[in-house]
């Protein structure tokens, strides 16, 4: 995972066009739609109308386009052949068309996993998905949001989508409903049953489609773009949390897990707001003194970020260590939570918030 700088340092770097950060950060602008490098000449956006993010990957699956002024996934930088493939902005190009132009699929997946991170097939795909997902929980109908996305045809969008979630996006009727929340750190995804919300997680954890997978095969449905009351409450209380006036969540939680994963789960979220705790005392509390081990790795299995409180635990004498969200992320839930538990004005963090 990425680690990024502070806000306020990005951001201010984003003032300066500071060249030092380039390759640091890549910047998400809410109000257009795009995605800059940190040097970009266009007009600086107001910091509540941006996040940052650590890769390109991570802004074209939050459904951003790349800045033609800066293009932050390279200009010049790049040979002519690199440069012809990402002017076509994520239109399905299959092996066959790829040698038909003369280039090698291997060559170019290589390519594009050495410098996006990522292979030219899941880049094309988080392009127009992450497109098509941003229209889609705008409330577009499913034909316009899969041409809007580049998709040559509905079917197309129907069959990449059924690729990612499980089930064409009309499904609606006993489904597992996805949304996306944007946070001050990040945009997340969450998923809900009708019991509860399954699954809160940033958008550039690695192991999120696992999980999509995971979650599907348990509840033995697909998952589409929806809403229901267990989002639209975990919605609010999200809001709430980083505004600094909730400390405790109430949302319905709906997550498979095994006996020992659900007790260390239940000590997690009664670690006090503000205050952190070491894997061993977690071994301890839930009766496994000395399986600190495995107390981590209940912990790393946690679906529901935020929610249950995974960021808490720390090692012995108080470093970080194993949060799929990015250790800066970590760093930074515990900063809000120790503000706001001395009664310091969380504005620092809100200010990105939508």
């Amino acid at each position: 995972m990425h680690d990024l700088p502070p806000e306020g340092e990005m951001y201010e770097a984003l003032l300066q066009r500071d060249a030092a950060y380039e390759g640091i950060f890549l910047v998400c602008v809410r109000t257009t739609g795009i995605f800059c490098r940190p040097t970009c000449r266009a007009r600086k956006p107001k910091l509540q109308n941006i996040e940052f993010v650590a890769t390109a990957s991570s802004a074209l699956h939050a459904g951003y386009r790349p800045c033609k002024v800066c293009t932050p996934l390279g200009g010049d930088d790049h040979p002519p052949w690199v440069t012809r493939l990402l002017a076509e902005e994520g239109r399905r190009i299959p092996d066959s068309a790829l040698r038909a132009r003369g280039m090698d699929p291997t060559r170019v997946r290589r390519y594009f996993k050495r410098h996006f991170g990522v292979t030219f097939h899941a880049y094309q795909r988080a392009w127009r998905l992450g497109t098509a997902m941003s229209g889609l929980s705008r409330g577009e109908r499913v034909t316009g949001a899969a041409y809007d996305a580049g998709f040559e045809s509905e079917s197309g969008f129907r069959d990449a989508f059924r690729k990612l979630f499980g089930e064409p996006p009309a499904s609606a009727r006993g489904c597992l409903k996805t949304s996306w929340l944007r946070t001050p750190l990040g945009p997340m995804i969450a998923v809900a049953s009708g019991a509860g919300v399954a699954l809160l997680e940033f958008v550039d954890r690695r192991a999120l489609e696992r999980e999509l997978n995971d979650l599907r095969r348990h509840f033995g449905t697909p998952i589409v773009p929806g809403r229901s009351e267990h989002l639209e409450r975990l919605e609010i209380e999200m809001k709430e949390y980083f505004a600094g006036s909730l400390q405790d969540f109430t949302v319905a939680l709906d997550v498979p897990a095994t006996s020992f994963q659900r007790d260390v789960w239940a000590r997690l979220r009664e670690i006090p707001f503000g205050r952190t705790e070491s894997y061993g005392e977690m071994a301890r509390r839930v009766g496994r003194p000395g399986a600190s081990r495995a107390v981590g790795r209940a912990n790393g299995q946690n679906r529901v970020a935020i929610v249950v409180p995974c960021h808490r635990v720390v090692r012995a004498d108080g470093s970080l260590s194993g949060y799929g969200g990015g250790l800066w992320r970590k760093q930074r839930l515990i900063d809000h939570e120790t503000a706001c538990g001395a009664g310091v004005d969380a504005q620092r963090l809100v200010e990105a918030h939508p």
